[in-house]
């Protein structure tokens, strides 16, 4: 019988401890089959901060640094200048990198380092407890605004492929989504295009992944892809936003 579907060696295969229905899974296995088809599970580092996304460096095979909440960015960058051959990608929720990486983001962003950084937007602070954070969509519940996000005195969610498509040096920005197959095959063909760049030293790549959050959203997870389709894709609308990688 020929194999279709084979569990990719890049992450381990311990029980996860992400929420069921939680798409953090379905970002990772798709970052571990790109780092596998590319043969470079044993030249790359993942670095992951504070929050959800620090469950992920748990799984990866490939060689991991924890950072301080929202300096992800900062850190990749130190690993990447002082070790230009590796492939080094950060893995970063919302609330980490719109938020106290904000800075972070931003200047590794404008100073066009050559890291690709994966941002996982599930417009809400998941490990801490629900809270609302810089991508909570408009009249979005959250612990910190039960009645659901108000412009008014909370401001408007912060779109950050817009925001870094308006800085010089990037090459690479996108957002995909993975509420269906065929949009999680669009996601891994993006992670590996920024993954390419990178070893062609292209340049700074930005690659947002919209997805969810059963347990802090209150839904089921089928509702959650549902609320997104419907929700968060209007606000957050998937695609390229830049390309330069031939230039």
């Amino acid at each position: 019988m020929k194999q279709i579907v084979k569990h990719p060696d890049a992450i381990s295969r311990k029980p996860s401890g992400y929420c069921p229905g939680c798409m953090h899974s379905t970002a990772n296995k798709i970052i571990a089959e790109v780092l596998e088809e590319m043969q470079m599970t044993e030249n790359a580092v993942g670095v992951f901060p504070v929050g959800c996304a620090v469950l992920s460096a748990t799984y990866f095979t490939a060689d991991r640094i924890i950072a301080a909440h929202g300096r992800a960015a900062a850190v990749a960058t130190g690993i990447k200048r002082s070790r230009p051959k590796m492939l080094v990608f950060t893995y970063q929720g919302d609330g980490d990198l719109s938020s106290i990486g904000m800075a972070e983001t931003i200047h590794a962003a404008n100073r066009g380092e050559n890291i690709t950084v994966i941002f996982i937007n599930n417009s809400i602070y998941g490990m801490t407890g629900g809270q609302m954070s810089p991508t909570t969509l408009e009249g979005q519940k959250a612990t910190t605004c039960i009645y659901g996000r108000d412009p008014a005195t909370m401001g408007y969610p912060i779109k950050m492929c817009e925001l870094l498509n308006q800085l010089q040096a990037p090459k690479y920005i996108a957002r995909f989504s993975l509420d269906s197959v065929a949009h999680i095959n669009q996601a891994k063909k993006g992670i590996r295009k920024a993954f390419e760049m990178q070893l062609g030293q292209k340049g700074y790549a930005f690659i947002e992944l919209l997805t969810n959050c059963p347990t802090n959203w209150k839904m089921t997870p089928t509702d959650t892809w549902k609320f997104m389709q419907e929700k968060t894709m209007k606000e957050f609308p998937i695609g390229e936003f830049r390309n330069r990688i031939e230039g």
